[in-house]
């Protein structure tokens, strides 16, 4: 209704404290979302009233008029209200990468910092690229509105880009004591599932699914019974979701394998989930695959993985060559899993000191408690 994020965002606050006081007098209403919006937009007009700026007197019109905001309701039949707001916020006039930040910090909640870190750059950095988001969405007027069905595919990658990164950061929490925040997990997965319903023909939209799934079926097996760490290799395997997992592959076996790359990343961690136990895993086949994936996306993050399936299949010398050559890579500066890599490739090849070195590294960086403990730990037995 305001076209400016920052405007809606306080007099949303505003309504929340109103409420605050006055449920406690009056009890709750019938209807607490209506409430909750009525009491905004009186609050957004008041405020549009007393700014004398041109652009404010015109969204002042906006909010006041009785016709409605949103489009024919019947165009957008069956989407749930958070994935509506997903696809609103990733409007194609934005940088995609302003579209994927400014909906994580909107529509999940997370933080500029968490943001940051799924994008390798600092926290001001982040803090500019919002800022800037929300002017251009402000002064061009762009409205933010639910795309009917033949306009969504130009706003796909921005949604699945902002699904991965939710998922990313329940499956490896940004801070806090735990490593694993179940219930992003779990509402990726059924934003996930809602949207290949509404897009069921696009193949990236169930790899995504699969992808996720995959990594979530090891859930139970990821932490141990006091939440600290145990890595893929040591992980329980009967502790797997083998309901997630076939769910998972048959997505895969349907497929028409074209290398996008959620694609690509589900069938790596395919790669992992079908062998019996780690050391008979393909990681030759996970390089190639990462190969693949570095082609048509390339980043620092995707070579240091592929670097660690070369080590695993050629080994750790061969590794260790290719994350040396990461080291001055922009964007890896604090990236903690560089070091911790580094050392656990460094240890395998029986150089404790130097491994102790970026162990120390990377348990700086370390981002959870739960990863901090771990790679203690793993410094410990180092120096022993």
């Amino acid at each position: 209704m305001t076209g400016d994020f920052a405007l809606a965002e306080d007099c949303a606050q505003d309504a929340f404290v109103r409420a605050f006081s006055d449920w406690r007098k009056g009890g709750i209403p019938d209807n607490p979302g209506a409430w909750l919006t009525t009491v905004a937009k009186r609050r957004a007009i008041d405020l549009l009233r007393h700014a004398g700026a041109e652009d404010r007197a015109l969204r002042r019109v906006a909010v006041e008029a009785d016709e409605p905001v949103e489009p024919d309701p019947d165009i957008n039949a069956g989407i749930d209200d958070r994935l509506r707001l997903i696809f609103t916020c990733c409007h194609p006039a934005l940088p995609i990468d302003a579209r994927v930040a400014l909906t994580l910090r909107t529509v999940a909640g997370l933080t500029p910092a968490q943001i940051a870190r799924a994008f390798l750059v600092t926290e001001p950095a982040m803090d500019k690229r919002l800022v800037r988001a929300r002017a251009k969405i402000r002064h061009a007027g762009i409205p933010y509105r639910v795309p009917p069905p033949d306009l969504m595919p130009e706003r796909r990658d921005g949604v699945l880009a902002v699904l991965y990164l939710l998922f990313t950061e329940g499956y490896s929490a940004t801070g806090g004591e735990d490593l694993i925040r179940i219930s992003l997990l779990r509402e990726a997965i059924r934003l996930t599932r809602l949207l290949v319903e509404l897009m069921p023909d696009d193949g990236e939209v169930r790899a995504l699914l699969a992808l996720m799934l995959l990594h979530h079926a090891r859930t139970a097996a990821r932490t141990d019974a006091v939440g600290d760490v145990v890595t893929l290799e040591e992980q329980d395997r009967s502790l797997w979701d083998p309901d997630a997992i076939t769910e998972a592959l048959t997505i895969l076996r349907l497929l028409v394998p074209r290398a996008g790359r959620y694609e690509l990343q589900a069938r790596i961690a395919a790669c992992h989930l079908e062998a019996s136990d780690a050391a008979s895993t393909n990681f030759a086949r996970i390089a190639e695959l990462y190969d693949a994936l570095a082609f048509i996306d390339p980043s620092p993050v995707v070579e240091l993985n592929r670097a660690v399936a070369v080590a695993m299949s050629q080994g750790p010398e061969a590794g260790l060559r290719l994350i040396d050559a990461l080291v001055t890579s922009r964007g890896m500066e604090d990236y903690y899993l560089l070091p911790a890599t580094r050392a656990d490739l460094l240890r395998r090849m029986g150089r404790g000191t130097e491994a102790a070195t970026e162990y120390e590294k990377a348990l700086q960086l370390a981002p959870s408690e739960a990863e901090k403990r771990y790679l203690g730990k793993r410094l410990a037995e180092t120096r022993r």
